[in-house]
């Protein structure tokens, strides 16, 4: 039987920050799963035409790889969402997986990141991992993407998980937001702000939105607030604990497919 695990995130144009998350991550399942051969796939057309467009990459949608993947006789396909939650990027993989239901002897689509109540926990574990040694009046602001879909409220979940600890989540399209922190930041005495993305690659929304001197940027309205900054470039899939949280995903989708006993 001819096995595939498809690894699907919404993508990035920035080479250096794909090759140290999304690759990383591909890199880490095909260790964990010898037996499976792992095939990539993005949610972003807009990222999927720039790369073609600029560096002649080709790269999948996931109804493409699906259909490559049922001409090269596959027979199991787990597919691994890299994304963060249950948004709409998701959805695309789950309306494009559908068609596919007859394809194969089976398909599964394995859980975002933030799923369950543990995989909060474990995600709290992996930011306090690979988040700075913070002093005293200091704080770290997570910078989520936030969406319009209805698991926005998985930030403002995680952010309130973290309210016993000095680390703030902040989405930039929708709750909760800067100016929100900002507040809860002077009430706490907080004087510097270390600025690190809750996404899983470091590309636009950290490069620009996040850590650049536009007058708009996370970093300029920090310090037009009067909070010192500090930019950390570094996105979620660069976490080896992050990526064992989507390893114990795949785990799981398998135990679905070979139920022991």
């Amino acid at each position: 039987m001819k096995k595939a695990i498809l690894v699907v995130s919404f993508g990035t144009s920035y080479p250096e920050t794909r090759a140290k998350t999304i690759e990383a991550c591909e890199k880490r399942v095909a260790k964990e799963f010898p037996d499976y051969t792992v095939f990539r796939a993005f949610t972003s057309n807009k990222i999927i035409k720039k790369l073609k467009t600029r560096d002649n990459m080709d790269v999948d949608t996931p109804s493409q790889a699906l259909n490559k993947l049922k001409e090269l006789g596959y027979n199991e396909v787990i597919i691994q969402s890299l994304h963060i939650i249950s948004g709409g990027e998701f959805e695309k993989i789950t309306a494009q997986v559908e068609k596919f239901q007859s394809a194969f002897d089976s398909i599964i689509i394995s859980q975002p990141l933030l799923d369950s109540k543990e995989d909060y926990e474990k995600a709290i574990e992996a930011i306090r991992y690979q988040m700075p040694k913070l002093t005293e009046n200091e704080a770290l602001i997570l910078m989520g993407h936030g969406s319009k879909h209805h698991a926005f409220s998985a930030y403002a979940c995680l952010d309130h998980m973290l309210l016993n600890e000095p680390i703030y989540l902040c989405a930039v399209e929708s709750y909760p937001g800067l100016d929100q922190v900002i507040q809860r930041l002077h009430k706490a005495g907080i004087k510097k702000a270390h600025l690190m993305p809750f996404m899983l690659v470091a590309g636009d929304h950290a490069t620009n939105d996040m850590a650049s001197d536009e007058e708009d940027s996370w970093k300029s309205t920090l310090e037009q607030a009067g909070i010192e900054t500090e930019c950390h470039l570094q996105g979620l899939g660069e976490n080896p604990l992050i990526q064992a949280q989507f390893i114990d995903h795949i785990h799981t989708a398998i135990e679905r497919v070979n139920p022991r006993g």
